[in-house]
């Protein structure tokens, strides 16, 4: 059985394992013990606090396989991006050049620095078990993130985010970034990815110039990286655009990977999640049914789990004795449950980047 629960200390080499083997590295999840040490320590401190809006509280969670005893993947939730300092992205602009004289009218893209994002809860650092891939777990280690957001709404903001990694070359390298902060920190991409993870990125932001990139400046492979994702990460930019969330004109300052957005109410987890008391059944006795993300109501203690949407006549959640013994949940207590399967992706931009 896989479950979804917050972090622990014990997690931590989990977590290193994790982080050493993303794909590719991460700059939000460092292969840095003492890094990801603090995030579970903020993660425990973020649960405990009593919250009335998002401030600096991250959240960190962790799948665990219950069978192998083992971690098989983390993600993430800072509840406000911007909260100690701005969430620098580049936007995606047209300028017009014109001159009535000469008779020439030119649109111009461009790229210029941003901290619009920094208002929204971001959903980063999310790394699984390259052997779980292909299964639900996927499903279940991204969208746990939005049934816990759905529970505790005043915790994080109206509009969510998530930022993927961006395309890299053959031999790892990113070809935005050697056009662009290369000439500006005379270092490679990997050297400043790990330099990023365990400090920040805000520094890369201070450096790089304050006015708009030229897009025809650069070279045809950096602007064929501006908002692609890293191919690795395809399936899960797919499930999330499926979920509700919408291309933005945003782009990562540092790969140029893809920011996509979303008002939170317009999610189909949020959308269709409903609550239901639970009613308790030996697993044999469960009907056929399609599979569902379950969610306990706890804060400190939410657990997430995939199991059977099969409903009694009276709307009761069936769940075998091991489904309900892992949420913490008795007969009769409510449950929150949300179909696991999405409709198909609208591949478009948000009508507001229009």
């Amino acid at each position: 059985m896989l479950v979804v629960r917050p972090a622990k200390p014990a997690d931590l080499p989990g977590l290193e394992r994790l982080a050493g083997t993303a794909t590719p590295r991460l700059t939000n999840l460092p292969a840095h013990r003492d890094r990801l040490e603090e995030r579970i320590t903020r993660s425990q401190r973020s649960l405990a606090r009593e919250i009335d809006f998002p401030g600096d509280e991250s959240y960190t969670f962790v799948l665990e396989d219950l069978e192998r005893g083992e971690i098989a993947g983390t993600a993430t939730i800072r509840a406000h991006a911007g909260a100690h300092e701005a969430y620098y992205t580049y936007r995606q602009e047209t300028l017009i050049h014109a001159s009535q004289q000469l008779n020439v009218r030119r649109e111009v893209q461009t790229l210029s620095l941003s901290h619009e994002v920094s208002d929204a809860s971001l959903l980063c650092a999310l790394s699984l078990d390259p052997r779980y891939k292909g299964t639900s777990a996927e499903s279940l280690l991204r969208r746990s993130r939005l049934m816990f957001i759905a529970q505790y709404p005043e915790r994080f903001a109206e509009l969510l985010a998530i930022a993927f990694p961006g395309y890299l070359d053959a031999d790892g390298e990113s070809p935005f970034w050697n056009s662009v902060g290369r000439h500006f920190f005379a270092r490679g991409y990997q050297e400043m990815n790990h330099l990023a993870g365990v400090r920040s990125k805000s520094f890369i932001a201070e450096v790089m110039p304050q006015f708009p990139l030229y897009l025809p400046l650069l070279t045809p492979a950096a602007r064929a990286a501006i908002g692609r994702e890293h191919p690795a990460h395809e399936t899960a930019l797919a499930e999330m655009l499926a979920e509700g969330f919408a291309r933005s004109r945003h782009v990562d300052i540092f790969d140029a990977g893809p920011v996509i957005k979303a008002e939170r109410e317009r999610l189909a987890t949020f959308r269709h999640s409903t609550w239901h008391p639970v009613r308790i059944r030996p697993a044999t006795a469960l009907p056929d049914a399609e599979p569902a993300l379950i969610a306990n109501q706890k804060l400190e203690g939410f657990r997430c789990v995939v199991a059977r949407y099969a409903l009694s006549p009276t709307g009761q959640l069936m769940l075998s004795p091991e489904h309900a013994a892992e949420l913490g949940v008795e007969e009769g207590r409510a449950v929150l449950a949300a179909p696991l399967g999405l409709p198909d992706a609208d591949d478009a931009f948000d009508e507001g980047e229009l």
